[in-house]
């Protein structure tokens, strides 16, 4: 039996397919960015049709060579806050807008008109980030208010794609979770929230856990994908990629999972989450967790998409490989050369990169950022030790950015812990196929998928750079 899993990232839309062990047995990828927007160049939207399409191509990809009538579930998961208003049939009235674009920076700024920053934070227990849901809503409401009265609902990407599976519009309850609107407590999106701004609760559909079903596919949708369209195959709600990051890392509770990607977003599953104001200026946030009733502290950073900007400027056409040996031969500390790692044009920081001089190479430059956001991570571990009440005993790290062997040393060298890495670096994946079928009957629960798939692990042992370190962070 397979479960047929449509992830949609920032900079790659992939199809996976994975059987009842957890093994993926097919695979597919294509290229995925943002375009400009019709208004301002400056703008970065989605193209929801594109998206689609390119998931349905790598679906059938995917699926060569397979028996496709052992197809029992599809699911959905993709990046957080973004979505788009649309009509009645779910056709959209705008572009997505992406969690790039900078035109809701200053919506936050002024968020304070409609409600205190530090009262929003309390209620919804996610921190202030412009690209949350909620500025896009208010950007909406303030320059295109004709387009909000005629809505008739808002759908989060990973809706999108799912009613285009199914025909049903529904909201992902982890969607909802990372959108700014929601109540901590209740679980639900916030009265208070929606009546200070203006908004309608009927404006999102009824909310639906992990592992609950959406709807089918429809016969349209199946034979894009060259599924049977006369199966009925139901589509089990996921959501946000990050969830089901954490849960298919294996982790328990209170234990703190790093997933490495564009951004690195450490969290940890808990069943509270006690935030200062001290700790949302400092970045944290809590979402709701892919299991009912659990929460997600956790804090967020631009991470490998720092990374990527060092290639494409100083490797431009080499491989990481040429990368992290030239980053390797740089010794800790980098010869002075430091990085403040603030690239994000929304941001009211900004980067710099500190120390350069004669005899200094794009190895420096590199390394340099891969310390840079070593060090973020420790003080954010730190953090999230605070918020949560818990000691780290080792870090589980899952991603693409799990992949890189000098990067995963210099972490364990620098938070002075074991570093554990997923053997299969498809976290994601497998953590929205252990809920898929689970929501299909294969299993009982999401748990009892996850130990039949196993949990292997590659430990990194702080090493012989850990002193050096220490003395440097003296």
């Amino acid at each position: 039996m397979y479960s047929l899993c449509l992830d949609c990232g920032a900079t790659n839309v992939r199809a996976m397919v994975v059987n009842e062990q957890g093994v993926i047995v097919g695979k597919a990828a294509q290229p995925n960015a943002t375009l400009p927007g019709e208004e301002n160049p400056e703008f970065h939207i989605w193209d929801a049709d594109r998206i689609f399409k390119q998931l349905s191509e790598c679906a059938v990809k995917a699926l060569e060579g397979l028996d496709v009538k052992q197809v029992v579930a599809a699911t959905v998961t993709t990046f957080g806050v973004d979505g788009a208003l649309v009509d009645d049939a779910g056709n959209l009235l705008y572009p997505v807008i992406s969690w790039k674009c900078p035109r809701t920076a200053e919506v936050m700024k002024n968020i304070g008109k409609y409600i205190p920053q530090e009262e929003l934070n309390r209620i919804s227990g996610v921190g202030a980030f412009a690209f949350n849901t909620i500025y896009k809503l208010i950007w909406l409401k303030e320059n295109r208010p004709e387009l909000l009265e005629k809505a008739h609902a808002w759908l989060f990407i990973s809706n999108l794609l799912a009613h285009r599976l199914t025909g049903i519009m529904a909201t992902d309850r982890t969607m909802a979770g990372t959108s700014q609107l929601t109540d901590l407590e209740t679980g639900d999106f916030s009265e208070l929230i929606l009546n200070r701004l203006g908004l309608r609760r009927s404006l999102f559909p009824a909310i639906v856990n992990a592992g609950e079903t959406i709807g089918h596919l429809t016969p349209e949708a199946a034979d894009a994908m060259n599924l049977p369209a006369l199966e009925g195959i139901p589509v089990i709600s996921a959501g946000h990629d990050t969830q089901f990051a954490i849960f298919g890392s294996g982790a328990e509770k209170d234990q703190p999972v790093l997933s490495s990607g564009t951004w690195e977003i450490l969290m940890a599953r808990s069943a509270q989450a006690t935030l200062t104001r001290e700790d949302y200026e400092d970045g944290a946030t809590a979402e709701f967790d892919a299991e009912s009733g659990l929460l997600n502290p956790g804090l967020q950073w631009l991470g490998s998409g720092i990374i990527e900007w060092v290639k494409a400027a100083c490797f431009h056409g080499e491989s990481y490989d040429a990368m992290d040996a030239e980053a390797a031969a740089v010794p800790p500390g980098c010869d002075g050369v430091t990085m403040i790692p603030d690239f994000l044009a929304s941001g009211d920081r900004k980067g710099s990169i500190n120390g350069l001089v004669l005899g200094r190479t794009r190895g420096h430059i590199y390394r340099a950022a891969m310390e840079a956001l070593t060090w973020r991570l420790k003080s954010r571990l730190r953090r999230l030790e605070s918020v949560g009440g818990f000691k780290s005993e080792f870090l589980i790290l899952v991603g693409g950015g799990a992949r890189n062997s000098v990067w995963t040393q210099m972490r364990a060298d620098i938070l002075r812990i074991p570093v554990k890495v997923s053997e299969v670096s498809e976290s994601t994946v497998l953590g929205a196929s252990m809920f898929a079928f689970a929501g299909a009957g294969v299993y009982s629960t999401p748990e009892q998928a996850r130990d039949a798939f196993g949990i292997t692990y590659r430990t990194y042992m702080p090493g012989s750079q850990e002193a050096a370190y220490e003395n440097l962070n003296q």
